[in-house]
């Protein structure tokens, strides 16, 4: 005997779906944000380790990795777990406040241009094309250079080249908010452009920004290390981790490969994480994705 499912019977099984993808993924973001507490909490006290980790220990150099030394030691037997872990711990630092600043001008720029329009919206326009035309890396660098290099010459490099893609999505995010009814009622009322934006078009775009912030922090991190590996970056005294890497590549052709194996493996699954959970919280506050 056959037995048919009825309409409502189908449309209460699609709902039952919809609703289990959505704790799902709620579910599956809620564990990536511990996960990422937990590692910036691990990392963050990889801080105080950075007086060890440039103690030399010649009786041990060069060792592979071991339970003694997971990550084995170095040409001067230094231990590369603990440079590993203050090396991330000051990348994330970095990162964080890179991101940070970056993700404030591509608000402030998105909001100033949408909001002012006209002449003004144009300028910054053109500014955003003229930054994303630019080669990224050279841009970097020439502003890592100009800055002085060291830890503040690689956050300013870094936040003012990341902004552009940030402040175009604000920018068309409040393009659609003030074409809504009641912005166009209150613009009547007698408010100012500025008042709107405040108090009408900032809480609307504070998630896009949370998810650019988020998004940018890996890409902060990243580029931080790269710049720092040739050599613009960060003090060598410093055990950054683009110093770690660049040290470790005079040494790989000798078959030392966990001196830069190890630790650029760890720097991936940091940036790698914290990608992943920007790509949740972005499909999580999406009104198109959300119900997927």
């Amino acid at each position: 005997m056959n037995l048919e499912i009825t309409k409502p019977s189908k449309l209460w099984i699609q709902s039952v779906k919809t609703r289990a993808g959505v704790l799902n993924r709620r579910r599956q973001t809620l564990v990536l944000i511990v996960l990422c507490v937990a590692c910036l909490v691990v990392i963050l006290a990889g801080s105080n380790q950075a007086a060890i980790a440039n103690q030399t220990n010649l009786s041990h150099r060069n060792q592979a990795p071991s339970w003694s030394h997971p990550f084995g030691t170095d040409w001067l037997g230094r231990d590369m777990l603990v440079r590993t872990w203050s090396g991330l711990s000051l990348s994330l630092r970095v990162g964080f406040l890179a991101a940070l600043f970056s993700s404030i001008i591509g608000l402030g720029v998105g909001l100033i241009a949408a909001t002012m329009g006209g002449k003004i919206d144009a300028f910054f326009s053109w500014w955003i094309d003229v930054f994303l035309s630019l080669p990224h890396m050279v841009v970097l660098i020439l502003l890592a250079f100009v800055s002085g290099g060291g830890l503040r010459g690689v956050v300013i490099s870094v936040a003012l080249t990341h902004w552009p893609s940030l402040a175009r999505v604000i920018r068309a995010e409040v393009y659609q908010v003030r074409s809504a009814d009641y912005v166009r009622l209150s613009a009547k009322l007698g408010h100012s452009p500025f008042w709107i934006a405040r108090h009408h078009i900032l809480p609307h775009v504070l998630p896009q920004f949370l998810v650019g912030l988020i998004l940018l922090f890996p890409h902060a991190i990243l580029h931080e290390a790269g710049i720092t590996f040739i050599g613009i970056g960060l003090s060598p005294h410093q055990p950054a981790i683009g110093i770690i890497l660049a040290e470790s590549m005079r040494h790989l052709s000798t078959g030392y490969w966990w001196l830069a194996a190890l630790p650029g493996a760890a720097l991936l699954a940091m940036v790698k994480v914290f990608d992943i959970l920007g790509e949740n919280v972005r499909a999580l506050l999406d009104p198109r994705t959300a119900q997927e």
